[in-house]
């Protein structure tokens, strides 16, 4: 598809919280977008959600086809295994895409993504928040371009649903489920696989609630430790990842709101459109994600089950 230099026309999947305060507030806003409309599985959401952006509201699967085709790009606000085959759907006829992480818990689901773009020669990025929040998107490049790396420690430990907790988010179905490893596991990996180089071992261990610790080997020869849940008590919530190596220790600084992130994450998106360059968070980043992802989940579980009789 040729993509004027015209505003992207932009469609927006997903009436959820993240759809509402993220989402549709930086693509309505977006210099370089027209919000062409929105969709949502509750019709009274997606109108809802499109009044208060001064757009159109569109529901059910005729109305997903119609909505694509008025777009020249679609925007993905929905649990990822509702997401991955809409949005291989949307890439299939030529629609750029913009997705959430995960982009799918399944590496089926994921690699039905990639051929897609793939086939039709779309742009895809990955919405990683601090891929693209700017402190934290400087700190990565400035890392990966230093060498002498030992090994990197990372905890992103959370409590959603901790009594007395209140946070919109808990709410969701798919994230309860699938717990810390699918939802802040994608955070993780995309700040250190580019300072550090893929994976090329992982050990999966489950610990209380949720929590899962892995223990990485990378193609730099260097190592990582990870821990990371959602339902730890409020007293041991946190965030933080450290890099150790011939230079010293470095911690990963402070970002933004999420909505500036979001911003440069289309502005990735229309760079990619236009000039057909890649982005390093493009869909088969997203599908490497979810092979790994899915690698320590089914031994998290394999342990969490123990020995066979």
């Amino acid at each position: 598809m040729t993509i004027p230099t015209t505003p992207l026309r932009v469609g927006l999947f997903g009436t959820g919280p993240w759809a509402r305060n993220t989402h549709a507030p930086a693509l309505a806003h977006h210099p370089g977008v027209e919000l062409a409309g929105v969709w949502g599985r509750r019709p009274e959401a997606a109108a809802e959600l499109a009044e208060a952006h001064g757009t159109r509201a569109f529901s059910g699967d005729y109305g997903a086809d119609e909505l694509i085709a008025a777009c020249d790009a679609v925007a993905f606000a929905l649990p990822p295994d509702v997401q991955a085959p809409l949005a291989a759907r949307a890439a299939a006829t030529g629609r750029h895409i913009l997705m959430d992480k995960p982009l799918a818990t399944t590496v089926a689901g994921a690699r039905e993504v990639v051929t897609a773009v793939e086939g039709a020669q779309v742009a895809s990025v990955v919405f990683c928040t601090l891929r693209f929040a700017a402190t934290t998107a400087d700190w990565i490049a400035e890392q990966a371009a230093r060498e002498g790396w030992f090994t990197a420690r990372a905890q992103w430990i959370g409590a959603l649903y901790a009594p007395g907790a209140a946070n919109e988010y808990a709410a969701s179905p798919w994230r309860r489920e699938k717990g810390g490893l699918w939802d802040v596991g994608p955070h993780v990996l995309s700040v250190l696989i580019p300072v550090l180089g893929d994976v090329t071992g992982l050990t999966a261990v489950p610990g209380p609630s949720d929590a899962v610790h892995l223990v990485l080997r990378h193609t730099s020869g260097s190592s990582s430790t990870v821990t990371l849940a959602l339902g730890a008590p409020q007293g041991a919530v946190g965030t933080e990842i450290e890099l150790r190596g011939e230079e010293g220790v470095v911690t990963l600084p402070r970002w933004g709101e999420a909505a500036g992130a979001y911003a440069e994450a289309i502005d990735a998106l229309i760079h990619a459109a236009r000039t057909g360059e890649s982005h390093p968070c493009d869909a088969r980043f997203g599908l490497r994600l979810t092979e790994l992802l899915a690698e320590a989940e089914a031994q998290a579980a394999a342990r969490a089950a123990g020995p066979a009789d």
